[in-house]
């Protein structure tokens, strides 16, 4: 799956508010950027006004050493060649029992603390932003231990095949009950990175029933064609709309499932996907690692739609080569930092 992108990344040069000249590279912070994303979805049949589903609060942490920890996120998984296949085929596999339920307890409860530290009275089950923590691994141990997994990290360079991978960033994606619909999106518009060997895992904190928003894609991979010309709008929920339309109209296969506890999915940088409203009276949390093939360079023409990507890919110009300090080579994992 190697290539350079050769995708269409016009961006409307219009003023947005606060935000001027889009093309340019973004300049706000990371939970500025989400909080204006997510109003560029489509929310028109969204019924979050309706009752909430009660969901049973998850069980109290138990006790789980870092030693445990460790030994968990070090066991090899075994990838099997159909799981290969079907990633490249259609752009995204959902594996079963990659985490633990304590391991995947741990990462929540931490998750969690983290919020609770950012986000001023914070409290998960009253609000309905999008949340979103990064560049956890720098401060957080435990988080690091997610993130430089082995037993994650060497399925990313298995799905993709290729033989080293390095980190773009690791982030929080919280989805809070009652907030509203993730727009189409694919993720080659967010990374800018010249190579299509990229890679999303994406880990739930706990299980995820429908009414929560799984993730949701659009498959196969080669969906992406249909709608790769169609212009992004920064300003309005057109983009989103005109996705979904052309979804229909081409009876493209939509895969909306819940995730068992446990279930971890990964996916291509190609793939289209969404994520429907949070209708539970829980957050949606989940740990999203995203990784690189090793000797990827950064785009020539990176813009707002990309986000803070000099936080991620510090002191690196467009055209260069993304090796800095904080993007470590994660797989093999005697490379790791």
């Amino acid at each position: 799956m190697t290539g350079k992108k050769n995708l269409n990344k016009e961006i409307h040069s219009e003023s947005i508010g606060n935000i001027k000249n889009p093309n340019k590279a973004w300049d706000k912070d990371n939970q500025a950027w989400w909080d204006w994303y997510v109003t560029l979805a489509d929310n028109s049949s969204s019924n979050t006004k309706n009752a909430l589903l009660e969901l049973p609060e998850p069980q109290q942490l138990k006790d789980f050493s870092t030693i445990d920890l460790k030994q968990e996120l070090t066991k090899p998984y075994k990838l099997t060649t159909n799981d290969i296949k079907n990633f490249q085929r259609n752009g995204f596999v959902k594996l079963k029992n990659v985490l633990t339920p304590n391991v995947t307890q741990v990462l929540r409860y931490e998750i969690l603390s983290l919020l609770k530290k950012t986000f001023k009275n914070y409290n998960e089950n009253k609000r309905n932003r999008f949340l979103s923590l990064e560049m956890m691994w720098l401060k957080n141990s435990l988080i690091r231990e997610f993130v430089f997994s082995s037993r994650i990290t060497k399925i990313c360079a298995d799905l993709l095949s290729v033989k080293k991978i390095r980190l773009y960033h690791d982030n929080a994606l919280v989805k809070e009950s009652g907030c509203g619909r993730t727009p189409w999106h694919y993720d080659d518009h967010h990374f800018p990175l010249e190579t299509n060997d990229v890679i999303t895992v994406w880990i739930p904190a706990q299980a995820i029933p429908v009414e929560m928003g799984p993730l949701t894609f659009a498959k196969p991979l080669e969906v992406y064609k249909l709608v790769k010309n169609i212009k992004f709008n920064e300003f309005d929920t057109s983009y989103d709309k005109k996705i979904n339309d052309v979804f229909k109209a081409n009876q493209v296969s939509i895969v909306e499932e819940p995730y068992e506890l446990g279930e971890v999915s990964f996916h291509h940088n190609l793939i289209f996907h969404t994520a429907s409203e949070n209708k539970t009276t829980q957050s949606r949390i989940v740990l999203a690692n995203t990784y690189f093939a090793d000797g990827a360079r950064v785009v020539n023409d990176p813009t707002m739609v990309s986000g803070d990507w000099k936080k991620f890919i510090p002191a690196t110009k467009p055209g260069e080569i993304a090796s800095s300090n904080l993007n470590p080579i994660c797989w093999p994992k005697h490379n790791q930092i």
